[in-house]
């Protein structure tokens, strides 16, 4: 018989492309009429070390959203019963801004109550305002440390400042860290709008920022607007203890308006959960899908199949 071997790049890139399609989920939410999707890019990796900056070890994987929630999600949740959150500095597919984080949070427990799923944050909104209380150590998040504002049973969630920054950052093929996130150390060209690869919407290119899914180059592992845009808010409190309802929170990424330098993996800002502005966004975070996994293993295995049998063919 003939030997037929099939040159290794070729292996390498069918195997990247049926990850890269299977990874890729979207969610949908909202009620007839009002339906909307948050499109989720898996991250892996898993047990990844910190950057020098001691950001970004993640020891579980986990989705985040590849596009920031736009207005439209916002209007849509809310005709769909979510209560008490606004946000309306931009309009349609444009970002979310305007929201502060207890109304981002909000944002999130409704997806997850919506779906039949534990809220992540122990909110309340009384007299015009919202407020957070913390969970138990027994309700509390695990995974990584113990996370007192996000529930154990949580599916949906804001990303914390690791999930974050790992998501923007991490380049897993030499296991450090770009310092942009269009999985480029080199400055990003700044555009007012597009995908192509290594550029993100900032610097005043444009004078409003752009909708969300043409929002710049992807990062490492398919997310796009992580760099520019708006800037977005994580869950984390600034100095990571997670430990005070009302403490500063974290937001990166910077902004349309920004310069290059609030791209940057070194830059982040500390500031209270009331904030809000049109410059401020957020997208959202999640466990995998069970059945991303299983469709994984079996696109792998019958490739693997269709290699044996052309190698013994």
């Amino acid at each position: 018989m003939n030997k037929i071997t099939l040159p290794c790049a070729a292996v390498v890139c069918a195997a990247f492309t049926l990850m890269t399609q299977l990874s890729a989920q979207a969610d949908t939410f909202g009620t007839s009429g009002n339906e909307f999707t948050v499109d989720f890019v898996n991250i892996g990796n898993t047990g990844n070390a910190a950057d020098t900056t001691t950001y970004g070890a993640v020891p579980y994987e986990y989705r985040v959203s590849i596009y920031e929630i736009s207005q439209d999600a916002i209007t849509k949740a809310t005709a769909s019963g979510m209560a008490n959150v606004t946000a309306g500095a931009w309009t349609g597919n444009q970002p979310a801004a305007n929201i502060n984080w207890y109304e981002a949070a909000a944002f999130v427990n409704f997806l997850n109550t919506s779906s039949g799923k534990t809220a992540a944050y122990d909110l309340t909104f009384n007299n015009a305002s919202w407020s957070m209380a913390l969970w138990s150590s027994e309700q509390a998040w695990k995974a990584g440390g113990t996370n007192l504002y996000r529930n154990k049973d949580a599916f949906y969630f804001l990303p914390s400042e690791n999930e974050w920054y790992k998501a923007s950052y991490y380049n897993a093929a030499e296991t450090n860290y770009f310092l942009y996130p269009t999985a480029s150390s080199s400055v990003p060209t700044a555009v007012a709008s597009g995908t192509n690869a290594g550029t993100a919407v900032y610097n005043n290119a444009a004078a409003v920022p752009a909708i969300v899914d043409s929002a710049g180059g992807l990062g490492p592992y398919g997310t796009m607007g992580q760099g520019g845009n708006v800037w977005e808010w994580n869950e984390s409190a600034a100095d990571g203890s997670n430990s005070s309802s009302s403490e500063i929170r974290v937001f990166r990424g910077g902004s349309w308006g920004d310069t290059e330098r609030d791209l940057r993996s070194s830059e982040r800002i500390g500031v209270g959960p009331e904030l809000e502005g049109d410059f401020l966004g957020f997208r959202v975070a999640s466990v995998p899908e069970p059945s991303t996994y299983a469709l994984f293993g079996i696109g792998a295995i019958g490739m693997l199949m269709v290699l044996r049998r052309k190698k013994t063919a």
